[in-house]
């Protein structure tokens, strides 16, 4: 009802203007005419002054104008200037030429105006248009990233471009937001587009849709109402479609930031607390210690003090892991890198406590017994160290347990493998996270989910990476992968 009402008003404006000009030209040609008459102004000067109204009337008014400004000043040309005087006589090729001349100059000249102007009016337009959407895109740049985009986009559409409507659905953050007068039926009216992917004007609601893409796909909808142009509303969409990514890329830092400030406060934690628990555990392991050199203590004694004693390495074992996982993950470990004969090193390990209950189970494959890989020695230890452990407390009675190093043209591939307890696939790369335990491991095992973390960081730490297959049949290995800075030991 109210886009009718608008346009018989315009209607009826464009009506008035009509009869306006139309007057406008008859009042000219009698000026014209009673002063020529009057002067007694020859043919050629009088047909002249009209052809010169009659191209005013069609560079202001327009054709239709013109060409009754035409007509009415030939019939005046023929009725008062052209013999026989107060007669119509239009016989002298005389007035066909002046009437065909009239006629032509209206055509001409109206066409070239009205191109003029048109070309005038979309100009003005375009800037206008840009000078907007230039101002909504540096509003876009000022936009609280911190508070969703759709509320303040919306807003800036309406005002700035002075749209009757506009809604904003933001897939992301999965609301939509409104601004202006929307109908009853048309509450959800940005969702609905973007779920059915409608990119379409409406010229009889001037209602625009369009879909907002970003990055590999769709990120929501814009919908406006008001007297846009299409190449405008595009503009819009692809600005509000910016202005969402922006926020989303802000939320994903300020996550990554928080997460990154998170782990190093708790770094920072359990790097305090090792340190604490390390300086009472030393005091332990001396004191037990020196009860068992001191000697003179009844069996029960000693077995009471020898568990004191290997409990307080054991933890004293875990608060060193502590220590270096913390190091690792706040990139504060220096590599002390060297040439490590790496069958010698397995030797090492294999006399420490981890491995010594399993020494008789364990078999070592190695191709080359001088293979010497450029390592941090304390980190490699650390590694196999784990891995043996993990074979012990995870392998079926008296089962074989293999150490095995291979040496490729691009890395050095080093695998612990055992018989018994197998790992899911879904948790064969999530046992590498710290504090990970396998659900069906974790109570019948005891552990704490720290020493594969560790194993991992430090792999990264040079440049390789680490990996577990598992399955009944096949048993289960750890892999340990380092590249090809290893050598043969001269």
């Amino acid at each position: 009802m109210e886009n009718r009402n608008l346009l018989r008003r315009i209607g009826r404006h464009r009506k008035v203007r009509f009869l306006a000009q139309c007057l406008a030209a008859v009042a000219g040609i009698a000026i014209l005419t009673y002063g020529g008459f009057v002067l007694h102004v020859n043919l050629t000067t009088i047909s002249f002054s009209y052809l010169l109204l009659v191209m005013a009337m069609a560079l202001y008014a327009g054709f239709w104008q013109a060409s009754f400004s035409s007509l009415l000043a030939a019939v005046c040309l023929d009725f008062f200037f052209a013999e026989p005087v107060f007669h119509f006589y239009i016989n002298d090729p005389k007035q066909w030429v002046a009437l065909g001349v009239f006629q032509v100059t209206a055509v001409v000249i109206s066409r070239l105006s009205a191109k003029e102007l048109r070309s005038a009016r979309e100009a003005a337009v375009h800037r206008a248009g840009m000078e907007q959407l230039y101002e909504l895109s540096r509003n876009s740049l000022l936009l609280d990233l911190r508070q969703a985009p759709g509320p303040q986009l919306v807003v800036l559409i309406q005002r700035i471009f002075g749209a009757r409507a506009v809604a904003l659905f933001d897939v992301n953050l999965g609301r939509q937001d409104r601004a202006g007068e929307w109908g009853e039926s048309e509450e959800n009216v940005a969702q609905e587009c973007f779920q059915h992917e409608e990119a379409k004007d409406d010229p009889s609601t001037e209602t625009s849709r369009r879909i907002l893409l970003a990055g590999p796909g769709p990120v929501g909808a814009l919908v406006v109402r008001g007297k846009l142009r299409p190449v405008i509303v595009d503009a819009l969409a692809s600005l509000a479609a910016i202005a969402i990514d922006r926020q989303q890329s802000f939320e994903k830092e300020e996550r990554a930031e928080n997460a990154s400030k998170g782990e190093q406060l708790r770094a920072a934690v359990m790097d305090a607390l090792a340190h604490e628990f390390k300086t009472p555990l030393t005091a332990v392991q001396t004191a037990s210690s020196g009860l068992l050199e001191l000697g003179g203590l009844t069996g029960p004694q000693r077995d009471l003090v020898s568990l004191i004693d290997d409990e307080a390495i054991r933890l004293n074992g875990l608060c060193t892991r502590l220590l270096l996982t913390a190091k690792l993950e706040a990139g504060q470990v220096g590599l002390q890198t060297d040439e490590v004969n790496v069958r010698e090193l397995i030797d090492e390990v294999m006399a420490g406590p981890p491995a010594q209950p399993i020494a008789d189970r364990v078999q070592i494959v190695l191709e080359d017994s001088a293979l010497a890989v450029r390592v941090d020695r304390a980190l490699l230890a650390m590694i196999l160290a784990q891995y043996i452990d993990n074979a012990r407390k995870y392998s079926a009675l008296n089962t074989p347990i293999e150490i095995a190093v291979r040496k490729s043209r691009t890395e050095v591939l080093i695998s612990v493998h055992n018989f018994g307890s197998t790992i899911r696939i879904e948790d064969r790369e999530r046992v590498f996270d710290r504090f990970y335990r396998s659900a069906d491991l974790k109570d019948s095992v005891p552990g704490t989910g720290i020493g594969l973390s560790v194993v991992r960081k430090a792999a990264e730490a040079h440049h390789g990476h680490v990996w577990v297959i598992s399955d009944d049949k096949e048993g289960t290995t750890f892999f340990l992968s380092l590249p090809i800075s290893a050598r043969r030991k001269p």
